[in-house]
């Protein structure tokens, strides 16, 4: 679809109590590696760890070519944890859609830049809900398409494979996107990078200036999911 980042002369806006406005490392697991059939003993691996991040990937098979889940199954994991619950909505009409998800119990929002006309306005629609947005771009798409909005997210999620699959090979041609990214936003603002992130690649990430890590194999497919995601969480540290 065509890609537009609408430019605003209001004041700059972001959600004043985002929960993820303090800097740090943070690992996000990704619901979508996890075994959905024991997705709640997934949840209590991940508070054990001491993260507080749930990535969830949501995919339409339209705008990426691939079903995962729904609000439902979100929804079913609501009351069994205080996990911030990061939502990566890649599908299409996300402004159509993303109500659904914040009544399932997602604390967080980000939509992909390339799936809307006007990202102003779905960013302004999705704070209208009452939770923080991001704004995502896929591996070859430029920060020109979303100058206009930069000041106006929580977060900017950068993919470092091609969204639709897990299990994917991490991209470092993304690498300076995230270092020149890096430079233009707050401090207040995270900066998440999703895709192929494991004991190898989380260091140039962290390296390039990315603060939040999808994780999804390099966690939940591992013997020890804790002790991976505390290995993770050690490396990215090393490195920033």
């Amino acid at each position: 679809m065509e890609t537009s980042a609408i430019a605003s002369n209001q004041p700059t806006s972001t959600t004043p109590d985002f929960a993820l406005a303090t800097p740090g490392i943070r690992i996000a697991p990704s619901l979508l590696a996890a075994d959905f059939a024991k997705l709640r003993e997934s949840l209590d691996g991940i508070a054990a760890a001491g993260e507080k991040v749930l990535h969830l990937d949501v995919m339409d098979g339209h705008f990426v070519p691939n079903i995962s889940y729904g609000a439902p199954v979100i929804e079913s994991l609501r009351p069994h944890t205080d996990m911030f619950f990061d939502a990566h909505l890649m599908i299409e009409e996300p402004q159509r859609y993303a109500e659904d998800f914040v009544k399932a119990g997602c604390d967080h929002i980000t939509f992909h830049i390339e799936a809307v006309k006007d990202a102003l306005a779905v960013i302004k629609h999705i704070r209208g809900l009452g939770v923080s947005v991001g704004v995502c771009l896929n591996p070859t798409t430029g920060i020109d398409t979303i100058e206009g909005v930069l000041d106006r997210v929580d977060m900017v999620l950068v993919m470092s494979v091609w969204p639709g699959f897990g299990g994917q090979s991490f991209i470092p041609d993304v690498l300076p996107k995230i270092r020149e990214l890096k430079k233009r936003l707050g401090a207040h603002q995270r900066l998440e990078i999703d895709g192929g992130i494991s004991p190898k690649t989380i260091a140039a990430a962290a390296e390039a200036g990315a603060d939040t890590f999808v994780a999804g194999t390099a966690v939940f497919r591992q013997e020890d999911p804790v002790a991976a995601i505390r290995h993770l969480s050690q490396l990215a540290a090393a490195a920033s």
